[in-house]
C-alpha cells in the first residue's frame, strides 16, 4: 500500500484501485489543499482540520461513525474514543480507524486525546503501521504517544498531528516524540510504499515530510 501525507492528520492510503482518504482539512490549517479523488474518506471527528470532505473528488463513500465496514475487500473497524483526557467534555468524541488490507493492519489514530484502557487496546491488534497524533493541547503529547506505541507494538509509526513550518497551531513539534525512538527514518518525501516483505522486524518511526 502506498502512504501520502498531505499534513497534520490528512492521508491518503492507496491499495490497487482503491484510494481512501483520512481527516482532509480546509485551508485555515496552513498546509496547501491538494487535489485528491477517493473511493473512500474516513473522518475521525467533525472540527474543521479534519472534516473537509467536499474537498475529495469522485464522490467518495464517507465514514464517520464508529461500526464494521467493508469496501472492496478492505476491512474497515471504527472504535470510539475521546478527544481529551476527561470523557470528551473537552472536545467530544474522536474515531479511531483499523484497516486489514494486503495482508497487514493500518491504524489512523485521528485526534486521539486519551490513552484507552489494555483492553480497549487489544481489540486494534496487530498493528502493522500506525498513524499517530503527538503534538498534545489537542492530541495526547509526545510523552503519551511513545506509552501507546509501546502498548499497541507496531512495525511503523508515522507521527502526524504536530506543528511544522505550515501551521501556528500552538501544538509541538515532532522532535520530543522521536528522542524516545532509537530507528527513525525520515523518509524526505510526503509518500511511501509499505509491504508485507518489507516491513521492519523491530519497530521504526517514518517520518514524512511535505
Amino acid at each position: 500500500m502506498k502512504i501520502r501525507w498531505f499534513g497534520h492528520s490528512f492521508f491518503l492510503v492507496t491499495s490497487g484501485d482503491q484510494k481512501i482518504v483520512f481527516d482532509p482539512f480546509d485551508a485555515t490549517v496552513g498546509y496547501p489543499l491538494p487535489q485528491v479523488e477517493a473511493d473512500l474518506v474516513i473522518v475521525s471527528h467533525d472540527h474543521f482540520d479534519h472534516n473537509n470532505v467536499s474537498l475529495i473528488k469522485g464522490h467518495p463513500e464517507v465514514i464517520k461513525e464508529p461500526g464494521v465496514y467493508e469496501k472492496d475487500g478492505i476491512k474497515i473497524k471504527v472504535f470510539s474514543t475521546f478527544h481529551d483526557e476527561v470523557g470528551g467534555k473537552k472536545r467530544g468524541k474522536n474515531n479511531v480507524s483499523r484497516l486489514e488490507l494486503e495482508s497487514m493492519s493500518l491504524i489512523h489514530a485521528g485526534d486521539l486525546g486519551m490513552i484507552p484502557s489494555d483492553e480497549e487496546l487489544s481489540s486494534w491488534k496487530p498493528v502493522d503501521v500506525l498513524l499517530l497524533p503527538i503534538g498534545g493541547i489537542f492530541t495526547i503529547d509526545a510523552r503519551e504517544a511513545q506509552k501507546l506505541v509501546s502498548k499497541l507494538s507496531p512495525r511503523i509509526v508515522i507521527p502526524m498531528h504536530y506543528r511544522t513550518k505550515y501551521t501556528q497551531m500552538e501544538i509541538s513539534p515532532v522532535e520530543p516524540f522521536l528522542r524516545g525512538f532509537k530507528e527513525v527514518r525520515k523518509l524526505g518525501s510526503s509518500e511511501t510504499e509499505v509491504t508485507r516483505e518489507n516491513l521492519p522486524v523491530n519497530l521504526e518511526v517514518w517520518v514524512l515530510e511535505i
